[in-house]
């Protein structure tokens, strides 16, 4: 439904430099959805090969980022071409603007706990700690963009302490797999060297990612430049470094075929410091199966790979649940 001239929408004269806003909205919105789509389709595909809730979860930032586009899309499009600018388009985008950027540091502050790669689920105390934190970086970020006096400087706090969140839990993440990788080396368990070593990599490379958005993140908010000289410049350069923190994180954190033994995991993360799990098998016949009743014992899978439904039926490999052993602490002699 139209609405009325002045209710919602009015004329402006937009100087030349506003012109290719339209042009650059429209490239990147194509960018993240193509995005938003492969990675869709590619954890789709992969659903049945690893747990896919981390990938889930970090698809709603493209989607988010795309909507925000394509909302600034049609806003400048209509003030450039149309000289209407909609004051309800540009809430739009304001509001996704600060969806897309919460939904981001959630997505970080996940994978710095180790979500699906160390373990398969948080505990209650970490859920709370990254929903309270999210909600108040929401909240700082809108009073920060509605220039309320005070939020600036609580945004510049709440990023202080999610930012050394992230490094403190990526560098404590970091220490347990390299422990666990000397473990392994020194009892020589090649099995699970694979799969410690690729969860170790992908720390590494999330850790190089995070210091170049806390540097981006710092760039941009000290170019508070509002001039509308060279804006679709900045606004172009602003866009591109998220569009390249976030496939570079992306991309590391994908829906892959990843090392055997890669989701051998503790269900929560036990506090202090942990080897790798132990890996237990027991074969039985499926009538045996059907009576076992064990929590610690969860995964009965057919050892058989033919798709006949006898052999499936004969006999069963039940893998244990992976407890977490402690590394020995060290005692000084008296």
């Amino acid at each position: 439904m139209d609405l009325p001239e002045g209710i919602g929408r009015f004329r402006v004269e937009l100087d030349e430099s506003y012109r290719p806003l339209p042009s650059v909205c429209l490239a990147l919105l194509t960018i993240w959805l193509l995005s938003a789509f492969s990675w869709t389709i590619n954890t789709y595909k992969n659903r049945h090969f690893q747990m896919n809730n981390l990938q889930w979860m970090l698809a709603s930032v493209p989607l988010i980022k795309a909507v925000q586009l394509m909302l600034s899309f049609l806003f400048w499009y209509s003030c450039v071409y149309h000289e209407i600018c909609s004051l309800w388009l540009s809430f739009g985008v304001y509001i996704t603007g600060v969806l897309f950027q919460t939904a981001s540091l959630v997505s970080f502050l996940l994978i710095s706990h180790g979500y699906c790669i160390m373990c398969e689920r948080l505990s209650a105390t970490e859920r709370r700690a990254t929903a309270a934190l999210g909600f108040v970086f929401y909240l700082s970020l809108v009073g920060y963009k509605a220039s309320v006096p005070y939020f600036t400087v609580l945004l510049l706090l709440n990023y202080l302490i999610s930012f050394y969140l992230i490094f403190h839990l990526i560098a404590q993440n970091l220490s347990v797999l390299s422990e666990q990788l000397t473990f392994i080396e020194d009892e020589d368990v090649r099995d699970m060297h694979d799969a410690v070593y690729t969860k170790y990599i992908m720390f590494k490379k999330f850790q190089g990612a995070m210091q170049v958005a806390a540097i981006a993140e710092t760039v941009i908010y000290i170019n508070v430049d509002t001039s509308s000289e060279n804006y679709w410049l900045r606004f172009l350069v602003k866009e591109w470094a998220q569009l390249c923190i976030s496939m570079y994180i992306g991309w590391t954190f994908r829906s892959k075929g990843l090392a055997p033994r890669f989701f051998v995991m503790p269900t929560i993360k036990s506090q202090g410091d942990m080897t790798v799990p132990p890996v237990y098998s027991v074969e039985m016949d499926a009538a045996t199966f059907k009576d076992f009743n064990c929590n610690e014992w969860h995964i009965g899978v057919p050892i058989s790979s033919s798709c006949d439904k006898s052999s499936m039926d004969s006999i069963v490999v039940v893998i244990q649940h992976p407890h977490p052993l402690r590394l020995p602490t060290a005692t000084t002699a008296s």
